[in-house]
């Protein structure tokens, strides 16, 4: 089976469980943020997905490999262990909000989260089209290179900022303000994922200390 195969069949799975968990937790099949969202997500993932095939199919077989199970790092598998149960509740809080009424917000607020889902996905994109290597796991592989352009040279970890942007948007566009409960608890994950991450790079990327010298921030320039 071919890397596309795998990417496209992996999305259409990906987007049913989600919407299971998501109208399975809101027990209202008429739940028009769920279907918003659904909609949002599988578009944005639809065009980067096609936009790998036609113009980086290393990059995609290399995306097409990631979860616990993929990581090398013993830390880094236990990261995404934390991070696995952290995106069910990205999508399964926002469906009990709606299905018990803990927090209504107006429409907009459902608009304003899907726009940041497009925004995030656009920034990932912008990543891909950056870095070749941008691989789903902690790690350097055979004959990958230090890149320090695009979205790199704004903040050393562009595509963990689009993550953060889209985590922030998911409990938005689900029409829910007690779903950002999850993005709040799994910042820190992904903080510890990236930490982890640059202990690697320092160790088997040549020219990565110097690269941070020069690009300061790791998310969010003159925050952090």
């Amino acid at each position: 089976m071919t890397s596309s195969v795998k990417a496209w069949i992996g999305l259409v799975a990906l987007v049913f469980v989600m919407g299971a968990l998501i109208f399975g937790a809101a027990g209202d099949p008429w739940f028009w943020q769920g279907w918003a969202f659904l909609a949002v997500f599988f578009a944005a993932s639809a065009l980067i997905t096609q936009y790998l095939i036609a113009n980086d199919p290393a990059l995609l077989q290399r995306r097409v490999k990631g979860g616990p199970t993929a990581e090398t790092e013993p830390a880094q598998r236990l990261i995404m262990v934390f991070m696995s149960f952290g995106f069910v509740a990205l999508i399964v809080v926002p469906g009990f909000d709606h299905r018990f009424g803990w927090s209504q917000p107006p429409a907009i607020v459902a608009l304003i989260g899907a726009a940041l889902i497009a925004i995030g996905f656009f920034v990932i994109f912008l990543v891909f089209k950056a870095n070749s290597f941008a691989s789903s796991t902690v790690g350097v592989a055979e004959g990958q290179s230090l890149v320090s352009t695009g979205p790199y040279a704004v903040v050393r970890h562009p595509m963990y900022a689009g993550g953060l942007i889209y985590l922030l948007g998911t409990p938005l566009a689900l029409g829910s303000y007690w779903g950002l409960v999850a993005p709040a608890l799994m910042t820190p994950i992904l903080i510890w994922r990236l930490v982890d991450e640059e202990r690697v790079l320092d160790e088997r990327l040549p020219g990565y200390s110097d690269y941070k010298r020069k690009v300061h921030y790791r998310l969010l320039p003159g925050v952090y």
